[in-house]
C-alpha cells in the first residue's frame, strides 16, 4: 500500500513553525514537499535550537524537527527570474503553503488570485497569526502573542501563577495541524471538482477552536473561565497529587472510579462521606478531598500507585519528563522516534543522525514517517530546476543573477 498523499506535490514557502509543521504532516502522509527558501540563509529555524554546532551549520534542531522528508530549493521571489521559477513550480503542484504577513504575496504578484490562473486545481494555504483581514491582520504573529490574546494563557496556571504560557509553541503547532487538515479536505474536493481553493488559516482562531469546552462554558453557560492549575474543572478528584515519592495524575472522573480509588487508598469511608458521594459535591469540596487523598498516597511512591490504580481501572499516570517518556518501552516499541542518516551521495558530510518524531497515528499497510533527513539549504535546487526544464547553463545564469 502507498501512503494517502503519494503523488501530491506541495510547495512549502513557509518559515519557522506553523507552516513547516503543516507541510511536515503532509510529508509524513506521502506528499512530495519542496521547501522553497530564500538564498540568504533560508528558513530562520535553521539557526534555532539547542545545539550551537548545528545552528552554525544551518541545520538547527528546531529546523530538523519539522522538515525531515522535504527537499530544499532556494529562490529569490523578489527577482523576476525567481518569480518565474515559482510560477513554473506552481504549474504542476497540488498545494502551496505560505505564512508571510497578509499582503506580501499579493505585492509580489504571487498570491492565489494570480497563481490560480496558472493552475486552477491549486490549493493555496496562507497561515497567519490573525487571518487575512480584520483589525489584527497586519500584526506580526508570534506564538506567545497568540497564546496571550487567545485567552489560553489566562486559563493556564493557578490563581497564584496564571497567566502562564503553555510550555511549547501550542498556537503555532495547532495552526499548522489545522492547516494540514484543511488542505487534505480541499484536496479531496479538488479531485472531485477540478477546482482548487484558498485557505485562510488564523492561528488565533485555530487556538480558540481547540479550547472548545472552555469557550462553550462561557458562550452557553455564561461562566468566565478561570485558571485551575492541575485541577480538572469538570470533575474531582481529577488532577495532580503528591505521593510518597513523585507526582501522580489521577482522573477518577466517574463515581465507580472514585469508589475504587477510595478502596485502593484504604479509605472506603471517603466514598460514603456526604461531601463526596455525588459528582457535584466532590467538586464543591475538592480541596478537602484532595488533602485526604494525598495523605493516603504518602504510603507509596508514584510508580507503585500508578500500577495499582491502572490494574484496578482507575485512570492514573506519573508526571514524567520528556526524556523519560521518549525512552519509555511503550514509545520505543511503537517506533515513535525515527533515526535518519544523510543519504549516500548527499552534500551533507556531517554524518550526523537526525532523530525526529513520526505522525501521531499509525496507518495499516505503511508507515507515516519520514524516509529522508531534513535537507541542507538548496540541496535540491539543481534537481528541481532540471525537472522544470532548465539547462545547466540556465541554472548557472540564474545563480549569477541572484534568482537562486
Amino acid at each position: 500500500m502507498t501512503l494517502p498523499l503519494s503523488g501530491v506535490r506541495v510547495l512549502d514557502l513557509s518559515n519557522v513553525l506553523a507552516g513547516p509543521f503543516c507541510a511536515y504532516q503532509l510529508a509524513l502522509m506521502g506528499a512530495e514537499v519542496i521547501k522553497v527558501e530564500h538564498p540568504d540563509g533560508g528558513d530562520l529555524a535553521r539557526r534555532l535550537g539547542a545545539d550551537p554546532q548545528a545552528t552554525q551549520a544551518n541545520m538547527g534542531a528546531s529546523f530538523v524537527a519539522v522538515n525531515a522528508g522535504k527537499q530544499s530549493i532556494t529562490v529569490n521571489l523578489k527577482e523576476p527570474k525567481g518569480k518565474e521559477i515559482l510560477r513554473r513550480l506552481v504549474a504542476d503542484a497540488d498545494v502551496l503553503v505560505e505564512n508571510f504577513r497578509p499582503g506580501v504575496m499579493a505585492r509580489l504578484g504571487l498570491d492565489y488570485v494570480h497563481l490560480k490562473t496558472i493552475n486552477p486545481k491549486l490549493i493555496y494555504c496562507a497561515i497567519s497569526g490573525f487571518g487575512s483581514d480584520g483589525e489584527f491582520a497586519q500584526r506580526p504573529a508570534y506564538d506567545q502573542i497568540i497564546q496571550g490574546i487567545s485567552g489560553a494563557m489566562s486559563v493556564t496556571g493557578d490563581a497564584d501563577s496564571a497567566p502562564l504560557r503553555v510550555g511549547y509553541p501550542i498556537s503555532d503547532t495547532v495552526g499548522g495541524i489545522t492547516a494540514a487538515f484543511g488542505i487534505c479536505a480541499a484536496l479531496v474536493d479538488a479531485r472531485t471538482t477540478g477546482q482548487g481553493r484558498m485557505l485562510d488559516v488564523s492561528m488565533l482562531e485555530a487556538t480558540l477552536s481547540t479550547m472548545g469546552w472552555v469557550v462553550s462554558n462561557y458562550l452557553n453557560a455564561g461562566v468566565t473561565p478561570t485558571p485551575m492549575g492541575n485541577e480538572n474543572f469538570t470533575a474531582a478528584p481529577s488532577g495532580t497529587f503528591r505521593t510518597g515519592n513523585g507526582l501522580l495524575n489521577i482522573a477518577a472522573n466517574e463515581t465507580k472510579q472514585f469508589v475504587t480509588l477510595c478502596r485502593l487508598l484504604g479509605r472506603p469511608d471517603l466514598a460514603t462521606d456526604p461531601r463526596f458521594t455525588e459528582r457535584t459535591a466532590r467538586k464543591q469540596h475538592r480541596a478537602v478531598l484532595n488533602a485526604e487523598i494525598e495523605q493516603a498516597l504518602a504510603g507509596h511512591d508514584a510508580a507503585t500507585w500508578e500500577t495499582l490504580m491502572v490494574e484496578a481501572g482507575v485512570p492514573a499516570g506519573r508526571v514524567m519528563s520528556v526524556p523519560e517518556i521518549l525512552a519509555h518501552p511503550h514509545l520505543v516499541g511503537r517506533q515513535f522516534i525515527c533515526e535518519l542518516m544523510p543519504q549516500a551521495g548527499s552534500a551533507d558530510s556531517s554524518g550526523k543522525t537526525q532523530r525526529v518524531t513520526r505522525a501521531g497515528f499509525r496507518l495499516s499497510g505503511d508507515e507515516a514517517a519520514p524516509t529522508t533527513p531534513a535537507p541542507l539549504l538548496s540541496e535540491h535546487t539543481h534537481v528541481q530546476l532540471a525537472r522544470l526544464g532548465y539547462s545547466p547553463a540556465e541554472i548557472d545564469a540564474l545563480h549569477a543573477q541572484g534568482a537562486i
